[in-house]
């Protein structure tokens, strides 16, 4: 299958002399890059907040705001993806050239422009959106290799565990519950033993494709240890938690995982704890509790959802989670 093509850059014009901006226009799409002309500083600054324009072409003096203005208000902005910015000027003083680089310019050109310089120029500057681009994604692997878990693409430990100490504080100060769900693969050493090591990866990546699906936009999803997967949920109490480990349990186990020829069946036990009825809970406790219910689950036969309940809130009947 061949490569899909890439897009050409787009170039943003602002000139409102429109016999320059046609002239500009022309010999940029004649570079295999695509151009967009505007006639006044306001439409250069609403358009400039679109990601799409990389490259910009800016004359100092238009109406509602000058090329100086758009630049300050451009860097000041500070987006998630560099504009090389080109000033035009009919200006050459060295005093002008100055104020235009600190207003946030990265090049400044004399008018009349030179056609073949400004291709120069804008080569120059899709270089530097290229380096940046390619650092952006540097930068962005790093991220993930420091806090994403390599085989579930799921936060690791350590990440999962600040975000549960986060959402804890932030319930805290707002007086809403945060609830925990942890789930623990049934008999994983099993299928490890029995399938292969292989396999066993393949339900875990499995497991966890499917709870990522199934989740809160704002939940926190993340691998604990071994096959053990913890879930943070922000503004979310015991019997909300409890309704939602259950969905979880059902909709992941639905279907086997799959490899190498092997179908892989496979159950989930589910310790789940909240704040609820806690005066300042650390994450120590409310990871204690979640263990506690999760073990639980574990002695009443497995697949199946436990909640842990403090000693006077707990009904008639339900599991007999101690107290951490």
């Amino acid at each position: 299958m061949s490569p899909k093509p890439t897009a050409p850059l787009q170039v943003l014009i602002a000139d409102d002399d429109p016999v320059s901006a046609r002239l500009l226009t022309r010999s940029i799409e004649s570079w295999e890059l695509e151009a967009v002309a505007v006639r006044n500083g306001e439409e250069a600054w609403k358009a400039l907040q679109n990601p799409r324009f990389r490259l910009a072409l800016l004359d100092w003096e238009m109406p509602e705001a000058d090329g100086l203005e758009v630049c300050r208000r451009v860097r000041a902005a500070a987006g998630k993806r560099y504009t090389f910015i080109i000033l035009l000027t009919s200006r050459d003083k060295s005093e002008d050239i100055i104020a235009g680089l600190e207003a946030g310019a990265d090049d400044y050109m004399v008018k009349p422009v030179k056609i073949q310089e400004l291709k120069a120029r804008l080569q120059s500057g899709r270089r530097i959106i290229d380096l940046e681009d390619r650092l952006l994604r540097s930068q962005k692997r790093l991220f993930e290799l420091a806090t994403k878990d390599g085989l579930t693409k799921l936060w690791n430990r350590r990440t999962i565990l600040q975000f549960l100490e986060d959402e804890l504080s932030h319930g805290e100060r707002a007086g809403t519950a945060t609830s925990l769900i942890m789930i623990d693969v049934d008999n994983f050493k099993t299928i490890n033993d029995t399938c292969g090591h292989q396999a066993g990866d393949k339900v875990l990546a499995t497991l966890s494709s499917r709870l990522q699906k199934q989740v809160r936009p704002y939940d926190r999803i993340g691998r604990y240890g071994g096959d053990e997967i913890l879930i943070v949920l922000p503004n979310c109490g015991l019997s909300h938690a409890a309704g939602i480990a259950e969905r979880l349990r059902r909709d992941a186990i639905r279907k086997p995982a799959r490899f190498g020829g092997q179908t892989l069946g496979f159950t989930l036990s589910i310790g789940v704890s909240s704040t609820e009825d806690r005066a300042r809970p650390t994450a120590d406790k409310i990871i204690q509790a979640g263990d506690l219910a999760l073990y639980e689950a574990k002695r009443l036969g497995r697949d199946r959802v436990v909640r842990f309940e403090p000693e006077p809130a707990r009904r008639k009947g339900s599991p007999p989670c101690p107290r951490p």
